[in-house]
């Protein structure tokens, strides 16, 4: 039996960590670790105080940054796989045994879990939508390959994308830049169908104007590592 490991990275998630991990304990055995991000509300005292498996991270550092400490936790404990599951429950734990299936056995290296490769419920703000569809469309430009949902973080990937994502993984917003990074590499990866949906607590951190940096600053490092 392979080795898997379920990554939820946390910041200032209290009104659904407790909830995402109780579902994923009722729906899964796989072993899991939180990341808590430096949070500033209760997330830390919720996670002492039902005993919830995480690494304390004593400042914010960022989606990268957490990502990448289970990233480095998945590759010192030998885990073959690691599956990133975000802490405000878009995703459903359910899929996960889905997104394993895919990539056991097969050569891909990443399997991401995507709304809009098939028909799904899920729909999504106007804005939201029209930031996939740029970066579905800067994909194409700069790899050759379709990425239906490139925003999507519900993902999996084998021990040697666990190996590459410990020694380099991009600080902020990394889901497009890391899909180049892995495509130039000559990486396979591949997208299946997964049901999310919208955030069940809690406010996202990403503000009109972030949403702006967040395009300028993620298709210049895109294109840096395409180039480079």
């Amino acid at each position: 039996m392979k080795k898997v490991l379920v990554i939820i990275p946390a910041y200032n998630e209290e009104e659904a960590i407790y909830s995402t991990v109780s579902k994923l304990k009722s729906s899964s055995e796989f072993d899991y670790v939180v990341i808590n991000d430096g949070s500033t509300d209760g997330t830390k005292a919720i996670l002492d105080q039902f005993n919830l498996n995480y690494l304390d991270l004593p400042i914010n550092l960022g989606i990268g940054g957490a990502m990448q400490t289970g990233y480095k936790f998945a590759l010192r404990n030998n885990y073959d796989f690691a599956i990133q599951l975000d802490a405000d429950g878009q995703h459903d734990p359910t899929e996960i045994s889905h997104l394993i299936s895919e990539i056991q056995g097969s050569a891909y290296d990443m399997i991401i879990g995507s709304r809009f490769v098939e028909e799904s419920s899920y729909k999504g703000s106007k804005t939201r939508r029209i930031g996939i569809y740029y970066f579905y469309y800067l994909l194409r430009i700069l790899t050759g390959i379709k990425v239906t949902d490139p925003t999507s973080g519900y993902r999996i990937v084998n021990r040697k994308i666990i190996n590459e994502f410990a020694k380099r993984y991009p600080v902020d917003y990394p889901e497009v830049e890391v899909i180049v990074d892995l495509t130039k590499k000559k990486y396979k990866i591949k997208e299946v169908k997964v049901e999310m949906k919208n955030r069940q607590g809690g406010v996202s951190s990403i503000t009109p104007i972030k949403s702006i940096y967040y395009m300028f600053k993620v298709s210049f490092f895109s294109l840096i590592r395409r180039v480079f």
